[in-house]
């Protein structure tokens, strides 16, 4: 996290390709999740040639069922053939009876790529797209995607392409899931998410921390290879103190947790953020996750703070430019700020970056809604991409451009951006709270493993383990 940060998401928002989160999708399975439930999708394109400068997928998703649906709970997925290894895609939504700012979507990579596809779009529902009753439809989505050079796009080799279908009709080559189970749909051949996932090995190097600590100067944090900030710098309102008696320990649910407050009273000087880092950079390809509580209103005071509330994983940047930085950011923005008028949670994942003139080179994944609340979050990075889940569904895949090439430390903060969401003296605090931390050298686990890993530390009474090895 830096100092240039603000400048940083100002510059990123409008210069870097954007995919809203959405969920994994699959193929048709046998039965449905519940008696009642049914979707079927209809698709049509506007762009029928061979190739063009963006494809046009439109879709109406219709409810054919008995009982109504959440929206928020829908999935589809068009499945295509990247025109080149490095290629990336930016999505966009046209028109939408349901609104565009309730339309998400969000590319991936499909684990067992077959001739016509190898990548996929990923179309969800915010919860402002509302519900469908039984027999309704979403209406007309006008959607699109481009390869985010603008380099035209072969679409004839893509497995969810039609080009005679110029008007809308039911097509099985896209899938439709709701609440992770499909009911429309047939996905290329050896692509069906519903199937088992593969155990990962038993062994591994690991960290794992159930922040079972009595205070922020608890000798054991220490021993754990965590540090508590005090050290002065940013990010966040310059002047402002990094305040470790501010990350204190409590129990929720039966669990203990990590809690992180920032405090202000709308100046530098009466500005308290708060940071947890491991003082070892030794984490590199792997699994990361944690389990997070976000805040969209103050524990006390005034609401409206453009508040910044992260997990992270980065290492130094050596130089202006240099290959060998990176970053991999969950941040939510409850009220906003670098630019967004209201709450927002971003994933980055970061290749470089030079401050002075500013020139950022990033990918990030972003969800305009409310994240408060109790949030399981994932990352994985392999040699091909990075993943970033939210509660067990794809939030977005971040290319191999982005891979790390150094290790990395681990770290939570809370701070802000500046004074310009509330312009108030009064006294006001914000919370940010960590269940548990884990990390798994090397392996890329579904978010289930990582549920059932830490089930399994927890069951047995283990609050804390380190295996990784320094280097």
């Amino acid at each position: 996290m830096r100092l240039t940060k603000n400048r940083l998401r100002a510059t990123a928002s409008a210069a870097v390709a954007v995919a809203m989160g959405a969920a994994a999708l699959a193929a048709l399975p046998a039965t449905a999740s519940a008696a009642g439930d049914g979707l079927s999708v209809q698709y049509r394109t506007s762009a029928t040639g061979a190739s063009a400068d963006q494809a046009e997928p439109w879709f109406k998703v219709k409810n054919t069922g008995t009982t109504t649906v959440q929206l928020a709970s829908v999935r589809i997925r068009y499945y295509f053939k990247a025109d080149s290894a490095s290629a990336s895609y930016r999505f966009a939504c046209s028109w939408a009876v349901k609104g565009c700012a309730n339309v998400t979507g969000t590319f991936g990579t499909l684990a067992n790529p077959t001739a016509t596809a190898d990548r996929y779009l990923e179309i969800g529902f915010t919860s402002g797209a509302g519900t469908l009753a039984p027999g309704a439809d979403t209406g007309d989505m006008q959607l699109r995607f481009y390869q985010s050079t603008w380099q035209p796009l072969v679409q004839s080799d893509d497995y969810s392409f039609g080009a005679s279908q110029t008007s809308y009709g039911d097509w099985s080559k896209v899938t439709a899931q709701l609440s992770g189970t499909t009911l429309w749909g047939q996905a290329p051949a050896g692509n069906d998410p519903t199937d088992p996932p593969t155990d990962p090995p038993a062994t591994g190097a690991t960290l794992f921390d159930d922040f079972n600590y009595s205070a922020y100067d608890d000798p054991k944090i220490s021993a754990h290879g965590w540090s508590v900030r005090s050290a002065s710098g940013g990010p966040g309102v310059s002047g402002a103190t990094w305040a470790p008696g501010n990350v204190t320990f409590a129990t929720s649910s039966g669990n203990s947790v990590m809690n992180l407050e920032t405090s202000t009273s709308g100046t530098a000087e009466s500005t308290k953020q708060t940071e947890v880092v491991t003082n070892a950079r030794k984490f590199k390809n792997g699994t990361y996750a944690a389990r997070v509580k976000f805040s969209d209103a103050p524990k006390s005071g005034p609401d409206g703070d453009h508040l910044v509330q992260t997990f992270f994983t980065i290492n130094d940047l050596t130089a202006p430019m240099a290959d060998d930085y990176s970053e991999y950011d969950f941040e939510y923005l409850p009220n906003g700020g670098w630019g967004e008028s209201s709450n927002i949670l971003y994933t980055t994942s970061w290749e470089t970056y030079q401050p002075d003139p500013w020139v950022a080179v990033n990918q990030h994944t972003e969800g305009r809604q409310s994240y408060g609340g109790w949030h399981d979050l994932v990352l994985t990075i392999d040699n091909n991409n990075i993943k970033y889940y939210i509660d067990g569904q794809l939030f977005g895949t971040h290319d191999a451009a982005y891979l790390p090439e150094r290790p990395m430390s681990i770290n939570f903060n809370q701070w802000l951006i500046d004074f310009g969401g509330l312009t108030s003296s009064t006294a006001r605090a914000y919370d940010e709270q960590v269940d548990y931390v884990l990390h798994v050298k090397d392996q890329v686990l579904t978010p289930a493993q990582v549920a059932a890993k830490v089930a399994a530390y927890r069951g047995a009474g283990t609050t804390f383990e380190d295996t990784v090895p320094s280097s």
